[in-house]
C-alpha cells in the first residue's frame, strides 16, 4: 500500500507540530473503524480522523464532516471517559513502522494525573487502534479485540499488556549504510524491488519501486546512489505530498517524488491534504456501496419470495375460477336424485343448462346419499368463491408489495450514507428488519428527513426526496398546497416539489428532469413525468411510507441529464 512507513514519518511529524500541547475536546466513531478526535489547539479546533478500516487504513487531518450515530459504540463511551479533556504531549511514531503513539495527560477517577496512550496500528486489515496505561503498559481497551485464538503471537483484550507486532528485523533507513545495504541484497537473485522491501523497514513496494527505477540498470553502485537519493530526502524530512492521476490505472500517492509513474501530478501542502484528497470519497462511497449492498441483496431476495408466492396464488384463482361447476353440479345431482342410489361412483346427468342439452359425468362418493353428495358439491362451491375473494385480495397486496420493493431498489441504487440510514429505519420500523441494539429505555430521537435541495436556472427552489420517508416527509407536511408536485408516471422514482407557484415552463422542465433522473428510468430517454399541485395529492389510510395517490395531472416528457442535476444542485 502507498501508506508505508515514510508516509506515516510524514504524517506524525504534521500531526505533532499541530496538536502537541492541545486538548481532546470531543471524541466521535462515525462507523465501526473510524474515529474523529476534535482537538483544541493553536486557538483552532481540528478534526484528527483515524481509521482501522482493512482497505482505508489512515490518519490525518480532516476538514470533512461525519454523519454519527445517534448512540455511540461502546468503544467510543470508553474514549470519551478516558480522553475527553486530555492533553497531547506527544505524536510519534515507532522506529519506521505503520505505528502511532499519540501520548496524553489527563486525569483519573479520583483526580490523579494519569499518562495514556492512544496506539495506532495502521496495517491494513491487522490495523487496530488501542488505548494503554502508559504506566502499567496494560490495554484499557482497543476498537478490534484479538483473543489468543486469533492471534498466538500477541492478546489484544482488556487487562493484558500490550505487546507490539513481531519484529521483522528489517534496517532503519536513516541508518542503513553502504556497506549494511550490500551485506543484506543479493544482486545476483534478482528482484531487487522485493529484497528492498524485505530489508529496510517503512518501504512500501511503491517506493522501491521507484529505487530500482531511477537505478535504470540495477548494478550496486547504481541501486546505492538511489537508495542514497531517498534517503537524503528522508533524513532531511524533504516531503512533498503528491497525488499522481493516471489514466487507465489507479492513482497513487506518497510523500516523495514517484518518477516511474506515467501520470499526472498533483501536489499539496501537507500530508493531511494529500490524503484528505485520496480517501475521502473513496471511503465514504465504499461505506454506503456496503451497506446498499446489504440492503440491496435483501430487497431481492424479499421481491423474489413475492414473485414465487404470487405464482402460486394465481394457481390457486385458476383453481378457484372453475367454483361454478361446481354449483352447476350439485344443481344437477339435485334434479336427477331420483336416478342415483347410495353406492354409485358417478351419474350422467343431463346439463339442462346447456342449449344442447349435452350429457356430463359427475363423480359421486358412494359412501354418501344423493342428497349428502349434492350438499358436498355446493359446499364445494361455496368453499372455492370464499377462496377466490380472499385469493385475489392477496395478490393485490402481493403486487402492492413488489411494487415497494421496486421502488426501495430504485432508492437504494441512488441513495447516499444518511439516506441508506433512513431506508434502514423504514424497514425496521415497517417489521421487515429486526432493529439494532440500543440502550434499554432510550427511545431513538426522531429526526426530520434530510432534503435534496435544487435551485431552477430561475432561482426557484426544488426539493427532492431520496427514499420513501424523505418522500412522506416532503409531499405530506413540509410542501404547501400550491406547491407543485412531479413523479415519474407509473415508475418508481423520488417525489419532487417546485416551491411557490411563480415559475414557468423551464422550471418545470428542469424540475421533470430531476424526478427521471432520480428514477428506475434514469438512463432512458423521454421519459414521462406527472405533475399535478400538492392539494391533489393524497395518501390512502394504511398505505406503505411514501405510497400516494393523485389526480388533476398533467404529464411532460423529460430525458433525464446529470449534468444539469449537477448544475441545479445547491452547493
Amino acid at each position: 500500500m502507498s501508506f508505508d512507513g515514510i508516509v506515516t514519518r510524514a504524517v506524525c511529524l504534521e500531526l505533532d507540530h499541530t496538536f502537541s500541547g492541545g486538548r481532546v475536546s470531543k471524541i466521535y466513531q462515525p462507523h465501526q473503524t473510524d474515529l474523529i478526535l476534535v482537538i483544541r489547539s493553536h486557538g483552532a479546533n481540528r478534526r484528527l480522523l483515524i481509521s482501522a478500516g482493512a482497505q482505508f487504513t489512515r490518519l490525518h487531518i480532516t476538514k470533512r464532516s461525519a454523519d454519527n450515530p445517534s448512540e455511540p459504540p461502546m468503544f467510543c463511551m470508553l474514549l470519551r471517559k478516558h480522553l475527553e479533556g486530555n492533553v497531547i504531549e506527544s505524536i510519534e511514531q515507532d522506529g519506521f513502522e505503520r505505528i502511532v503513539h499519540i501520548n496524553l495527560r489527563g486525569k483519573n477517577d479520583i483526580g490523579d494525573v494519569a499518562h495514556r496512550r492512544l496506539i495506532i496500528e495502521l496495517m491494513g486489515k491487522h490495523s487496530n487502534i488501542i488505548l494503554v496505561d502508559q504506566e502499567t503498559g496494560k490495554i484499557i481497551d482497543a476498537i478490534k479485540r484479538l483473543s489468543p485464538a486469533v492471534n498466538r503471537h500477541r492478546t489484544v483484550l482488556p487487562g493484558q499488556p500490550y505487546v507490539l507486532p513481531p519484529d521483522q528485523h528489517k534496517l532503519d533507513p536513516l541508518e542503513t549504510t553502504e556497506e549494511d545495504l550490500l551485506r543484506r541484497l543479493d544482486f545476483n537473485a534478482g528482484k531487487l524491488d522485493r529484497q528492498l522491501v524485505q530489508t529496510i523497514n517503512g518501504f512500501s513496494p511503491l517506493l522501491a519501486t521507484e529505487i530500482i527505477s531511477r537505478a535504470g540498470l540495477p548494478n550496486q553502485d547504481a541501486v546505492l546512489k538511489a537508495f542514497s537519493e531517498v534517503q537524503t530526502a528522508i533524513q532531511n524530512e524533504a516531503f512533498h505530498p503528491q497525488i499522481i492521476h493516471r489514466q487507465g490505472a489507479k492513482d497513487q500517492f506518497h510523500v516523495l517524488a514517484l518518477s516511474h509513474l506515467d501520470g499526472e501530478p498533483e501536489y499539496f501542502d501537507s500530508p493531511s491534504d494529500m490524503l484528505e484528497t485520496f480517501f475521502a470519497l473513496k471511503s465514504e462511497s465504499d461505506i454506503v456501496r456496503q451497506r446498499a449492498a446489504n440492503l440491496s441483496h435483501w430487497v431481492h431476495n424479499e421481491k423474489k419470495k413475492n414473485e414465487r408466492k404470487l405464482g402460486k396464488l394465481k394457481d390457486t384463482l385458476k383453481e378457484a375460477e372453475g367454483a361454478s361447476r361446481y354449483q352447476l353440479y350439485g344443481e344437477l345431482v339435485t334434479a336427477h336424485m331420483h336416478m342415483i342410489k347410495k353406492g354409485d361412483r358417478k351419474i350422467e346427468a343431463v346439463n339442462y343448462y346447456d342449449e344442447n342439452q349435452e350429457t356430463v359425468t359427475i363423480e359421486l362418493d358412494p359412501h354418501k346419499s344423493p342428497s349428502e353428495n349434492a350438499q358436498l358439491l355446493f359446499k364445494k362451491y361455496n368453499k372455492l368463491k370464499t377462496a377466490q375473494r380472499i385469493v385475489e385480495e392477496q395478490i393485490a397486496a402481493t403486487l402492492q408489495e413488489i411494487e415497494y420493493l421496486d421502488a426501495l431498489s430504485q432508492q437504494i441504487e441512488s441513495a447516499g450514507f444518511h439516506d441508506i440510514e433512513e431506508i434502514r429505519e423504514e424497514l425496521e420500523e415497517g417489521g421487515y428488519l429486526r432493529a439494532r441494539g440500543q440502550k434499554h429505555g432510550k427511545k431513538k430521537k426522531k429526526q426530520k428527513p434530510s432534503l435534496e435541495h435544487y435551485t431552477s436556472s430561475e432561482g426557484v427552489t426544488i426539493l427532492v426526496g431520496k427514499n420513501n420517508k424523505q418522500n412522506e416527509y416532503l409531499t405530506t407536511r413540509h410542501a404547501a398546497s400550491e406547491d407543485t408536485w412531479l413523479h415519474t408516471k407509473d415508475i418508481p422514482g423520488s417525489h419532487v416539489v417546485i416551491k411557490g407557484n411563480d415559475f414557468s415552463e423551464k422550471t418545470l422542465v428542469e424540475a421533470a428532469t430531476l424526478a427521471a433522473y432520480f428514477s428506475k428510468s434514469s438512463m432512458s430517454s423521454r421519459v414521462p413525468v406527472d405533475y399535478t399541485l400538492i392539494k391533489h395529492v393524497h395518501k390512502p389510510n394504511g398505505a406503505k411510507p411514501g405510497y400516494v395517490i393523485y389526480d388533476h395531472q398533467k404529464t411532460v416528457f423529460v430525458t433525464p441529464d446529470e449534468r444539469l442535476v449537477l448544475q441545479l444542485k445547491d452547493k
